[in-house]
């Protein structure tokens, strides 16, 4: 990929596509800060190296109209307290008051624009507005990993105006999500939670060929267990997926990939904050329940295989993480895969809320700001975002 590395960034202005779409609550306070800071090193690269930085985003679904609580004057507040320095807020993402506190932007200097979702046209990759925003700068840069499997006007659409370069962040994430997919040191293992085998179903597949051992937990793993023919009670699965599952199945023995599946779980009568969990072996799996969370004994013989990775790629809980009495199995994994010494990479979302909540980010090798972007990634899939930034759309510097 081309990065901001590449280039010499004295006097330029520099069109930066950040991802501040972070959780807030009602008064539209920061619950979750780590998708601004994480881009902060890219932001600071480019003011020290004699840039201006003119920055957008989304935040939300704001459906292309205005709404106050999408508004990012918050967000510019909380980065000027990252920054400690001034953030120039602007009421606009394009338009003539837009344009002249672009032009007036000294080196050095900040603004950040309104929310890009506040048009129609953003989330259309519309050429007209793309270039609107492309007028605003002199290079396009790409810290947006999160939003990178998403063609629209700010993520890509700018790149065919702009020369186009990742941010340090884009950089980070796409060599990190490359080295699990493309050269990943055995024994190779991806760890498999979430609800649905439909969400994961590409994944697992561009896998099969790339690991050594997939261990699956969370709704998902009951469409595997009914594929073997195991009881799994009142549990949530998909029954439409489970010639699907008995295929990945038997794909998996042929390829030699250990399929680790659930052999002890957390049942109960509800999903619930009150509902009390019970332990039991899968063999004793009573029909009038429901699987809520992996067992001690499968966690047991997860954390003895994760011993042995040396590469672990983790998306997904293991159980009803929501819940804090059904989120024992994730959070044990957690601390398994932070002792290991195995190259880690957690895809994101409830696993890696896991490894934050439980402060052991340190002893992660990364942890993707994406989604639904690392998931396509893992899928094997181009991500309109990254691929701005491969090709030469336009001559760049």
């Amino acid at each position: 990929m081309r990065c901001i590395r590449d280039i010499d960034w004295m006097g330029k202005r520099a069109l930066l596509r950040v991802d501040f779409n972070v959780p807030t609550d009602k008064n539209g306070e920061v619950l979750d800060d780590a998708r601004i800071k994480a881009t902060l090193p890219t932001i600071t690269y480019l003011l020290d190296h004699g840039a201006a930085v003119i920055a957008m985003s989304h935040l939300g679904r704001p459906n292309g109209k205005p709404q106050e609580k999408f508004s990012l004057k918050r967000m510019g507040k909380y980065l000027q307290g990252l920054l400690k320095a001034p953030v120039i807020i602007a009421n606009d993402c394009v338009g003539e008051e837009v344009r002249q506190l672009a032009a007036d932007l000294k080196p050095g200097s900040v603004l950040l624009l309104e929310n890009v979702r506040f048009h129609p046209e953003e989330e259309k990759n519309d050429p007209s507005f793309s270039k609107e925003l492309a007028e605003l700068g002199d290079v396009y840069v790409n810290d947006a990993f999160g939003t990178a499997h998403r063609a629209h006007s700010s993520t890509c659409g700018v790149a065919d105006y702009l020369p186009a370069y990742a941010g340090l962040l884009m950089e980070k994430e796409v060599e990190m999500l490359n080295s699990v997919l493309r050269d990943p040191i055995p024994p190779r293992m991806a760890i498999l939670g979430g609800a649905k085998v439909a969400d994961k179903l590409a994944l697992i597949n561009n896998l099969l060929d790339r690991m050594d051992y997939i261990l699956i937990g969370g709704g998902m793993a009951n469409t595997f267990l009914q594929a073997q023919g195991k009881e799994i009670g009142r549990s949530l699965f998909e029954p439409d997926l489970i010639n699907e599952a008995a295929s990945i199945l038997a794909k998996a023995a042929n390829n030699n990939v250990k399929i680790m599946l659930p052999i002890d779980v957390v049942i109960a009568g509800e999903v619930s904050a009150n509902a009390q969990g019970q332990i039991i072996d899968l063999e004793k799996m009573p029909v009038d329940k429901m699987i809520v969370d992996i067992g001690p004994k499968t966690v047991a013989m997860f954390n003895e295989a994760i011993m042995k990775a040396k590469t672990v790629v983790w998306n997904g809980p293991l159980g009803v993480y929501e819940y804090p009495q059904f989120s024992k199995g994730t959070r044990e994994i957690a601390l398994a895969l932070a002792k290991s010494s195995a190259s880690s990479v957690i895809g994101g979302g409830d696993s890696a809320a896991a490894i934050q909540d439980m402060g052991l980010e340190d002893s992660i090798t990364h942890i993707s700001t994406g989604g639904g972007a690392t998931l396509e990634f893992l899928e094997g899939l181009q991500l309109p975002g990254v691929v701005a930034c491969q090709e030469m759309a336009v001559s760049a510097y």
